[in-house]
């Protein structure tokens, strides 16, 4: 038998959800497996909405924009979700791995489109990881708490930038 009060006997997700506080509702559980499975991508609240419609909670009931929202919200301030803020101040969220402490991202200024930059930085990643904790040991050493670090760079991706080539070179 499963001791609820003992969280390594219970699954994965539902012992992460009770290690933050968190109540192990169908509706926790179906979010947080969500992000946890696509931990590369970020989403809008109405592209996590519009992504989950297909997927209820296993508990009947539906899943409405509100209770989403509040969820998210609980995610993020236990540090399970990561939420950025990008430059056309919408909102996105992203799973984030106790480990990480700095989240580098790309942000293309024209589809929108946010691009975690691990991969790309893997030969700075020490660098960045040194930084990152510096500054958050000093932040915590004057009395912040609860600290993340997000390291967005803004531009236009390749992808916009061969676009706009094309349509320029097509334009002459």
């Amino acid at each position: 038998m499963v001791n609820p009060a003992n969280p390594a006997q219970l699954e994965p997700i539902d012992a992460l959800l009770s290690a933050h506080g968190l109540r192990r509702t169908a509706t926790a559980r179906l979010v947080l497996s969500w992000f946890l499975a696509h931990v590369d991508t970020s989403y809008t609240h109405a592209q996590l909405l519009a992504a989950l419609q297909g997927a209820e909670p296993d508990d009947g009931h539906t899943l409405d924009r509100v209770t989403l929202y509040r969820l998210i919200d609980r995610l993020t301030q236990v540090s399970l979700l990561l939420c950025r803020v990008d430059a056309n101040r919408v909102r996105r969220y992203q799973a984030m791995p106790e480990s990480v402490k700095a989240m580098p991202h790309f942000e293309c200024q024209t589809c929108h489109r946010d691009s975690p930059l691990t991969g790309e930085l893997q030969g700075n990643a020490l660098d960045l990881e040194a930084a990152a904790q510096n500054a958050l040991q000093t932040l915590k050493a004057l009395g912040y708490e609860g600290l993340s670090l997000d390291l967005a760079v803004r531009g236009v991706c390749a992808d916009c930038a061969a676009s706009a080539a094309a349509q320029a070179k097509a334009d002459t």
